[in-house]
């Protein structure tokens, strides 16, 4: 005879007692994270479609942080179609795989990512077949786009030629009352739970804070992502500014560039092409003390993130 405390919960009584405790006001409750699966892209509105676009969230578990000499030894790539207004309808079959790297996965990483010398033995993923896979995309997003953009152009030359965001930068999540901008913590903060840093889950975790309404604005996140990823940017390159300006520049957001990625040796900022000429005219009388002429990178959204700027 089955016992009857170990039988499967009922799903509908589960969610009705979440409910309760919720309407309490004592409580919060994470659910587990629902993925809403499309079979295929909606047959009246294609690819190519006025409504409609195909994007797709990517994430990238790697031997190390340096886009050099490590290598990526997971592909996570969730397609996802969406409005051009910023409602997410669904998600596609994933591209999940992992790779076998030329050098052995450092202890760390397998700690934080679970993925094991043995998993990945024997296992390749080609540029070719990545290619294929995202070359209908019209946009593509992860959760540290300086981080993954960078290693996933290495690989493969298609990620050049496509729009980039950033879920984690592209949105304002402190000033919609977020207390932090890791997967994790948004997760929470929206009422769900997943299992992290493995490359395909956490990109269904991105999806789907991007499917929340923001609770400040009320507006969907992915169209606060996609008004700030659609705006050329520019970024200004603070040369030979004098070094006892150095923490106003950094308290104003502006971070130090050594000079090995091909840019210039100096404080950089990036903003939205209107503010350029009144940021200019700050460093001129406040940090440098006379009119200068400093270099200007113009950023289009198939830049951004990448090493050409």
């Amino acid at each position: 005879m089955d016992d009857p405390a170990v039988t499967d919960p009922d799903p509908v009584q589960m969610e009705r007692m979440a409910r309760t405790l919720e309407g309490s006001g004592r409580y919060r409750i994470l659910r587990p994270l629902a993925p809403r699966v499309l079979e295929h892209y909606p047959a009246d509105d294609g690819p190519q479609g006025s409504g409609t676009r195909l994007g797709m969230f990517l994430d990238l578990e790697t031997t190390g942080l340096s886009a050099a000499k490590d290598e990526i030894i997971e592909f996570g790539i969730v397609p996802f179609v969406y409005t051009l207004e910023g409602k997410i309808l669904g998600t596609l079959e994933p591209f999940s795989r992992l790779r076998e790297p030329s050098c052995p996965i450092p202890p760390q990483i397998t700690s934080l990512t679970g993925i094991t010398p043995e998993m990945v033995a024997g296992q390749s993923v080609t540029a070719d077949e990545v290619a294929q896979f995202v070359a209908p995309a019209s946009l593509i997003i992860a959760h540290n786009a300086s981080f993954d953009r960078r290693f996933a152009e290495r690989f493969s030359a298609v990620f050049i030629t496509k729009p980039w965001a950033c879920s984690m930068q592209d949105v304002d999540w402190a000033a919609e009352g977020y207390e932090g901008r890791k997967l994790s913590y948004l997760g929470m903060q929206a009422g769900f739970w997943f299992d992290g840093h493995r490359a395909a889950d956490d990109c269904q975790a991105g999806i789907a804070i991007l499917d929340r309404v923001l609770p400040v604005s009320g507006r969907p996140a992915l169209a606060a992502l996609l008004e700030n990823a659609r705006q050329i940017r520019c970024r200004i390159w603070a040369e030979n500014a004098p070094y006892e300006y150095k923490d106003i520049l950094r308290q104003r957001g502006y971070r130090w560039n050594d000079g090995t990625d091909g840019n210039p040796r100096a404080w950089s900022i990036s903003l939205v092409e209107n503010a350029v000429e009144a940021e200019l005219a700050f460093l001129s009388a406040e940090v440098y003390g006379h009119p200068v002429e400093l270099p200007v990178t113009r950023i289009t959204p198939w830049d951004r993130f990448s090493t050409r700027c």
